[in-house]
């Protein structure tokens, strides 16, 4: 069997059975945590019309490794290469395996004890030191000024790499306010990444493997978490999700300006709202309804229509990470601020006369940060 037609089947079977595996596991996932009483009661900030499973990320997590271990484990048995491909063998199975672990179980504590944000906090940066300690890290990034790569110093690589992880989690944690909205974007993101490895100047197969199953787990989970969301994603889903992400990125060969570009709804948002909560004198994780999609909602958009219109932004600035360098993806990001910044200030001009402070939450759990 040609080894492009066997890396194909891998990739769509390993997508279609992580899809399966989500569906059939997210409903198991709500029950069991109904059972130990893992649920978002409606009060105060959450507004959603009844109690509702919180880790419903769980299933995601374990859709993707089930679907990996698969097969993983008829390789094993076979002896040799049978359906993993050699060329998507790798031996960074280990490395990301640590990752997915450390991101759910973070989000998981986070889940079952419902942390403040400053141990949440504290449980990323550990993750991104364990992380880094592994022997994952940037060691080059995109020119600004040029299509070429900069190497980074050990320490810097070091810091960048943990501010990079502590950050994708922070960016997903502020946007998953929307039923389906996070996940949405993740799987998108998770596309894009996974396209892009198969890029012949990228050829990083394994890491389009990653990315497809993820997407997959993704899609089967958003059955059940689109608006009226069944279960939510959780810190659980957030955390693991971010923490693959980042990871992926990474091994992507310096595709960070791409994850930058793809996930620059999320992580512009995040930096306005932390600018925005600091100049009001607030602490930048103080939660509040000033975030891009609830100013969405404050302009008239229904749940849905929020969603799926940052769901096509994401695509579009996927898209754009295909057609444009690594010098040009650092340049779109830039653009992406600017234009981000005046509709957000033209989207709150138009808004309701809403507080900032107002506990109004549409559906989905609020991010605790």
């Amino acid at each position: 069997m040609p080894a492009m037609s066997s890396t194909a089947i891998l990739l769509v079977g390993s997508t279609l059975l992580a899809f399966v595996l989500a569906a059939l596991a997210t409903p198991l996932v709500g029950a069991f945590a109904r059972r130990l009483g893992m649920l978002d009661v409606p009060g105060g900030r959450r507004r959603h019309p009844r109690p509702i499973p919180r880790p419903g990320g769980l299933a995601i997590a374990v859709a993707f490794g089930l679907a990996i271990f698969s097969f993983w484990l008829v390789d094993r048995v076979a002896g040799g290469p049978f359906l993993i491909p050699e060329e998507v063998r790798s031996p960074r199975f280990t490395l990301t395996a640590i990752a997915a672990l450390l991101g759910m179980s973070v989000g998981l504590i986070d889940d079952v004890l419902e942390l403040r944000a400053r141990w949440q906090f504290l449980g990323l940066f550990i993750v991104a030191a364990i992380i880094v300690a592994a022997g994952i890290h940037i060691d080059f990034v995109n020119d600004p000024t040029s299509d070429q790569l900069v190497e980074l110093a050990f320490p810097i690589s070091v810091a960048f790499t943990m501010f990079w992880i502590v950050g994708m989690n922070v960016a997903l944690n502020f946007i998953d306010g929307l039923d389906g909205l996070a996940a949405g974007v993740a799987a998108i993101a998770a596309v894009t990444l996974g396209g892009l490895a198969l890029l012949p100047q990228v050829s990083e197969p394994f890491v389009a493997w990653m990315g497809f199953s993820l997407a997959g787990a993704i899609a089967g989970f958003l059955l059940f978490n689109f608006h009226p969301a069944r279960l939510f994603l959780g810190t659980t889903g957030v955390a693991f999700l971010g923490t693959m992400l980042a990871v992926l990125s990474i091994f992507g060969t310096a595709k960070v300006a791409a994850a930058l570009l793809v996930l620059g709804v999320p992580i512009i948002d995040t930096f306005y709202v932390f600018v925005r909560r600091m100049l009001a004198g607030r602490p930048p994780f103080a939660p509040d309804r000033g975030h891009f999609h609830h100013r969405l909602l404050d302009v008239g958009l229904t749940h849905q229509q929020a969603v799926l219109l940052i769901y096509l932004m994401t695509a579009a600035l996927g898209t754009l990470a295909f057609i444009t360098s690594g010098r040009g993806q650092l340049m779109s990001f830039i653009a992406l601020m600017i234009l981000l910044a005046v509709l957000v200030m033209g989207l709150a001009q138009r808004s309701s006369k809403a507080e900032e402070l107002d506990p109004s939450l549409y559906g989905e759990e609020a991010d605790r940060f």
